[in-house]
């Protein structure tokens, strides 16, 4: 079995955002790791359904499956692997691309908010990812509804390019009312998964999809947000990458606005009100 084999084999069967795992096959390699799990080198009870999954994989059919979707299987010896992802402190073992695998490695801005939008939080989305298109930036975000599906169209919009990073397989429309927006993106930009496809979006696979969006991203813009929110986790996450991360303020009474204001409050984000505030910004860290 081939390096790329056993990566993709182990990707299929491990679920991304692993620490432990991504370690172990940084350091030791793929063939290494699988022929070790095999063979008892790890905890047997502890990854009995691992193993056991692993005893069974069918490379073949996992490549089929890839070539079907039109996609392709990228991983960190890949010559196109975006090297921001190194940065984080679980590596993805690899990634599912379609779309142009140079828009990996272009100077992005994550634009990330709440699937319940005001008529404001889309137009300033929208505005934000036309505006940072102009200035031959990619943005980055979720493919959800609400502020995600607003950036990739200012995007689109202004003629730039996009990247969705997927909570589901690249062939899983999730939401479903964004078939058509994937399949523009794909054209322009790329969409990307961690996971096989045909796999379905579970909560875990939301969050780190998180890390992948902040991670992939020069800096990160939260439009609108509830106090409790996903978007807050990817602000957080990119903090902690030391990426800055920049806030929209709103109403103060607004529900929606009340995740940004929190930010801002806490230090955690700088605020911004206009794209040449967010450039200026950012050139400046």
């Amino acid at each position: 079995m081939t390096e790329l084999e056993a990566r993709l084999a182990l990707f299929a069967n491990i679920e991304g955002g692993h620490t432990f795992w991504s370690n172990q096959i940084s350091e030791l390699g793929a063939v290494v790791v699988y022929e070790k799990l095999l063979n008892g080198g790890y905890d047997r009870i502890k990854f009995e359904k691992l193993i056991n999954n692993l005893r069974t994989v069918n490379i073949g059919q996992l490549n089929e499956s890839l070539g079907i979707t039109g996609s392709i299987f990228l991983t960190p010896d890949s010559p196109e692997w975006p090297a921001n992802l190194n940065d984080l402190a679980a590596v993805p073992i690899g990634l599912v691309v379609k779309g142009d695998l140079s828009a990996l490695n272009e100077r992005s801005l994550a634009i990330v908010g709440t699937r319940n939008p005001t008529p404001y939080g889309i137009r300033i989305a929208g505005d934000f990812a036309a505006g940072f298109v102009d200035r031959e930036w990619s943005i980055v975000s979720g493919g959800a509804y609400g502020i995600d599906s607003a950036a990739h169209k200012g995007a689109l919009i202004a003629e730039g390019r996009t990247i969705a990073v997927l909570a589901s397989g690249i062939d899983v429309a999730y939401p479903a009312g964004n078939v058509r927006l994937f399949a523009e993106i794909a054209e322009n930009g790329a969409l990307i998964s961690e996971v096989m496809p045909g796999a379905h979006a579970i909560p875990v696979r939301f969050l780190n999809r998180n890390r992948i969006i902040a991670a992939l991203s020069q800096a990160t813009l939260v439009v609108e947000a509830a106090f409790r929110s996903g978007s807050l986790r990817t602000a957080r996450d990119a903090a902690e990458l030391m990426r800055p991360v920049m806030a929209i303020p709103g109403p103060i009474n607004a529900p929606t606005s009340e995740g940004c204001h929190r930010l801002i409050g806490e230090r955690a984000a700088e605020i911004v009100t206009s794209v040449t505030d967010a450039i200026e910004l950012i050139s400046a860290l």
